[in-house]
């Protein structure tokens, strides 16, 4: 059965510096979720959101827009735009398990008040032409929460639903749910997706056995921590290319130059890469020891010192 990879939305991750890079070295995912799109008190888009879905930035990709809101009117105002730039889907994030956002009762959060999302889904509906897309988990507190917002959904033409299998309240702790996610495709007629856990090409195979239907599957931290892991699940291989470390390497420095050149001064491209290899460093032989590396390294001189004796060690693996 032929199935669609998609990349999952990291919010200070998966921007579009991110996704160029990714596209061009590894390929495998054929459609990218762009972090969402929050406001804050004002009805004003931050400016680096609106460079994150520039089509010049986005041009070789195929990449959908998202918004975390609680409110029809930021809703309204966010298709406006995306709009206006040539999108035509909008996610919904109903997913971010953290406690910043579901205790004002958005992401997670939000998925235990049916009449809410009723409430917005019908000003969208009735007041624009946007197609809707919807990203979830099974619940903030119990994993039964999505099963009373399905019949809500099925009242409007939602393009699909991409569910975590995990409720709000795990964060990432945790196995996944698969029993509740199957429950899920047992209870609606909607177009399901399924995301969570897919770490490894043989984990992938064993939830495509689980869930023969399912032909949409949506990698987010997993894509991170091993880049290779969707063009490796398309080609149906577990062997990495013979140059896999030189071929990281190349991504890691367009990345790093990118960043670079964009944030101001050596703190916060320290901070960004050491976030990025909190998921590289799962890949290498020693994470541990890797990630304490990269941590360790003061300055750029430093940094770069440390990735290179990171990178020479693998290869010599």
């Amino acid at each position: 059965m032929s199935f669609t990879l998609l990349s999952s939305p990291l919010q200070g991750f998966t921007d579009f510096r991110f996704r160029n890079a990714f596209h061009k070295y590894f390929g495998g995912i054929d459609t990218f979720y762009a972090p969402y799109i929050r406001f804050n008190n004002k009805l004003v888009i931050k400016s680096s959101y609106k460079r994150d879905l520039l089509l010049e930035h986005n041009n070789t990709l195929n990449v959908i827009p998202q918004i975390m809101t609680n409110k029809a009117e930021e809703f309204l105002f966010v298709v406006k735009h995306i709009q206006k730039l040539g999108y035509k889907e909008l996610n919904w994030n109903l997913g971010c398990p953290y406690p910043m956002v579901t205790n004002r009762g958005m992401g997670s959060g939000l998925i235990c008040n049916p009449a809410k999302i009723d409430e917005i889904l019908h000003r969208v509906h009735s007041e624009t032409d946007i197609t809707v897309s919807m990203k979830m988990r099974m619940g903030y507190e119990h994993s039964k929460e999505i099963l009373d917002v399905f019949p809500v959904l099925e009242k409007y033409p939602i393009k699909n639903v991409a569910i975590h299998a995990r409720i709000g309240k795990q964060l990432y702790k945790g196995g996944v749910d698969l029993e509740s996610f199957k429950r899920c495709i047992e209870s609606t007629k909607l177009k399901l997706y399924y995301n969570g856990d897919i770490t490894t090409v043989a984990g992938f195979r064993a939830m495509q056995e689980h869930f023969p239907t399912i032909d949409h599957w949506m990698i987010g931290r997993g894509l991170i921590a091993d880049p290779f892991l969707p063009s490796m699940i398309k080609n149906n291989t577990d062997e990495y290319p013979k140059d896999r470390w030189d071929i990281f390497n190349e991504f890691h420095d367009t990345i790093y130059q990118q960043y670079d050149a964009f944030l101001s001064g050596p703190t916060p491209i320290k901070m960004k890469m050491q976030g990025f290899w909190e998921f590289f460093s799962q890949s290498c032989s020693n994470p541990q020891k890797t990630f304490k590396l990269i941590k360790k390294a003061k300055n750029p001189i430093a940094y770069k010192q440390a990735v290179k004796e990171i990178i020479n060690k693998e290869k010599n693996n």
